[in-house]
């Protein structure tokens, strides 16, 4: 098994970004996609069947399933998306995934955002052994969802991270230091730190600022805000320090991604 992709959209709610993630769509032959909702409310339709959309309801679309995603700005949904191929040794997750699993929603609950960030964090990164354990945690999940489990265990570490990403997710469009954080999780500054780097390989504020850069890449190609009012609505201290984090984060101005990556509906 590999996985191919893994995408996090937090409450998708222009207009624009309604319609992408709406757009009927299937994917290649011996390629799943595995839909995870933390927030909101809406509609999954999979195979022509339609599902409410509840958080912690996770979704299955098999190779060549026509799928699409259905919401209200009022009602944004946020939601993990994995993509995984399957090859010729793979035929007893493939029996899973098609038998058991892709025939309707189940109910993992809203507590593996940690989970899934950090499996989209290992499967997106360059290390080939990170990598690997990303598709090695995915195929255990499917497997313990297969027999009836509640998924993997959360140690108290994972509870902590679990909470911080949360609060995180949440500030998103705020500010938020390392010391709120810290107090808001009851740990030590210092120890989340460290906890964040040995668990997901990067700061707290690091991460922080990502999620800032992944809102506004949405904005910037589903909207036509300005710079200057995504940054205003980001919290950012200037246009200035916006647009250096962003350049910083994707290697363009905002100016430029918008102009490379502006997502044409229907297209």
């Amino acid at each position: 098994m590999n996985i191919i992709d893994a995408v996090f959209v937090y409450q998708m709610q222009s207009p624009n970004e309604l319609l992408w993630h709406g757009r009927v769509h299937a994917h290649d032959p011996h390629t799943w996609e595995i839909h995870y909702f933390l927030g909101g409310n809406g509609v999954f339709t999979n195979n022509n069947t339609r599902y409410t959309i509840t958080p912690g309801s996770l979704f299955i679309s098999s190779p060549e399933v026509v799928h699409a995603i259905s919401a209200t700005a009022r009602e944004a949904v946020t939601y993990y998306a994995i993509l995984i191929q399957l090859g010729s040794g793979d035929d007893e997750l493939k029996r899973l995934l098609d038998e058991t699993l892709g025939n309707g929603p189940s109910t993992v609950g809203t507590n593996y955002r940690f989970f899934f960030e950090e499996v989209k964090e290992k499967a997106l990164s360059k290390d080939h052994n990170r990598h690997q354990s990303a598709c090695h945690q995915i195929a255990s999940l499917l497997y313990q969802i297969g027999s009836g489990e509640r998924g993997p265990v959360r140690n108290q570490e994972s509870h902590h991270l679990e909470k911080a990403l949360r609060i995180m997710h949440r500030e998103v469009f705020n500010t938020l230091s390392l010391e709120e954080l810290a107090s808001a999780v009851d740990l030590s500054p210092s120890y989340l730190v460290r906890l964040f780097r040995y668990r997901m390989n990067q700061s707290p504020m690091r991460y922080y600022m990502k999620l800032k850069i992944e809102a506004a890449s949405a904005m910037l190609t589903c909207t036509h805000e300005s710079v200057k009012a995504i940054s205003e609505r980001l919290s950012f201290s200037s246009e200035f320090h916006f647009s250096r984090q962003f350049k910083a984060h994707t290697d363009l101005s905002p100016t430029l991604y918008r102009k490379n990556y502006l997502q044409k509906i229907g297209s």
